[in-house]
């Protein structure tokens, strides 16, 4: 392979940059620039220069030695003084080392990957912590980096194997007496195994929302105070509000960190017959993305007929209660009446929701579980017209040990790892 080097920290000043280098030269490199002598155990602080033998910086030099890395190869990392100039002097010195090339995104990581250090789902675990911006994301990352996923995976395939062993054994004596029947404890196997990706693939749809963020929609009739309930829940003027109706002809978007957890407000257009083309576009764009919310906050009066179904968890409030003489259930965005009950409601419903989650994040995930899930229950039906049909059962396990193996990236998934590497930064 080749050595590959480059900025590991973010790009711009800062007070301290790692550059890293990995690769069967990594400790050559690291020696050129330390002038000659590589850190005494692992790691020193150290003057590094150029080809030239002129100073670039005094740096903290980490290496570490295969397989103890996180690319399990021989790695150097500088932790240098983070000036841009700095960072370049040094990228441009390791770029005139013989052997030695810039790193493409994420191939730290696909290297990680490719020597065992990670499989698939660690990766998207590192890619979900970097982007993490809520302490929900956080914890959900870590769990799938701290290798969750892939000891589940290994759990369930474990049982498969010995379910699988167990009828082959059966299938190979066939001919002979056999003393014990193996389907019992066979089908309490899959049987357990099977509990397990059911309950995980109803995680699946929580989970991704957690990753992605929930979306809360608030809708009602035009002019009612949905983008001043909207500014206020944000802290910011985001969208425009004024007295005159359909003001709002687009879906607003607003992000924000709930109670721990990544929300999208939606401020939708208001719901209303109308002639004007353009406003007609933006209501059916709201009805759509209401209906599609994980969560709806209606405005409206007890007597008004809603244009989209409330369901489980939705919450209906009578608006503009600045100017009312009973604001029994009701908010005002513009005096803030009501809205820490609103925020409070909405944080303990999406929290519910949340404790819902399983490990798994992904619709790849999900694929591969009901993939393994659908064999193993063509398994149990095989399984209970007898001995005669053991073949057919054992296929059917291997194949449910096929599709767990390509959720943790054993087998089947090269055609992804392009797509997936692309999203990592350069350094990672």
């Amino acid at each position: 392979m080749d050595t590959i080097f480059a900025l590991a920290s973010a790009q711009g000043k800062a007070g301290v940059a790692v550059v890293r280098v990995s690769g069967p030269l990594a400790h050559e490199a690291g020696a050129q620039l330390c002038g000659g002598v590589l850190p005494a155990r692992g790691k020193s602080l150290r003057i590094l220069q150029d080809q030239s033998g002129e100073r670039l910086d005094e740096a903290l030099v980490l290496s570490f030695t295969a397989p103890k890395s996180f690319t399990g190869e021989n790695t150097i990392e500088f932790q240098v003084h983070g000036s841009t100039a700095v960072v370049s002097a040094v990228l441009e010195t390791l770029g005139g080392i013989t052997g030695l090339r810039m790193a493409e995104p994420g191939e730290f990581t696909r290297r990680a990957l490719e020597n065992g250090n990670l499989d698939l789902a660690q990766v998207e675990g590192l890619a979900d912590l970097i982007d993490a911006e809520t302490e929900a994301q956080r914890k959900q990352a870590q769990v799938i980096l701290a290798g969750g996923l892939g000891k589940l995976a290994e759990s369930w395939r474990a049982s498969l194997i010995r379910a699988a062993s167990l009828i082959e054994v059966t299938i190979d004596f066939a001919d002979e007496e056999v003393p014990v029947d193996v389907t019992p404890e066979v089908s309490a196997l899959l049987a357990e195994v099977q509990a397990g990706l059911v309950r995980e693939t109803d995680g699946v749809k929580i989970a991704e929302r957690i990753r992605s963020g929930f979306e809360v929609a608030i809708i009602g009739a035009p002019n009612v105070g949905k983008s001043t309930l909207l500014n206020a829940l944000a802290g910011r003027e985001a969208a425009i509000t004024s007295e005159f109706a359909g003001t709002t002809r687009d879906v607003i978007e607003v992000r924000m960190d709930l109670a721990g957890l990544p929300v999208t407000l939606l401020d939708t257009a208001g719901l209303r017959d109308t002639d004007d083309h353009v406003e007609g576009i933006g209501i059916a764009l709201a009805r759509k993305r209401a209906e599609d919310a994980d969560l709806r906050v209606f405005l409206a009066e007890d007597t008004d007929i809603l244009d989209v179904p409330m369901e489980n968890g939705d919450v209906r409030l009578r608006p503009k209660a600045d100017l009312r003489g009973d604001a029994v259930n009701a908010i005002s965005g513009k005096s803030g009446q009501g809205i820490d009950r609103l925020v409070e409601h909405i944080s303990m419903i999406l929290q519910n929701r949340s404790a819902q989650a399983g490990i798994a994040t992904r619709a790849r995930h999900r694929d591969a579980m009901l993939s393994a899930l659908a064999s193993l229950n063509e398994a149990q039906d095989i399984l209970s017209r007898g001995s005669g049909f053991y073949d057919i059962a054992a296929e059917e396990m291997r194949s449910a040990i096929r599709a767990l193996e390509t959720l943790v990236g054993r087998i089947g998934v090269e055609n992804l790892l392009d797509e997936i590497f692309s999203s990592f930064c350069l350094g990672k």
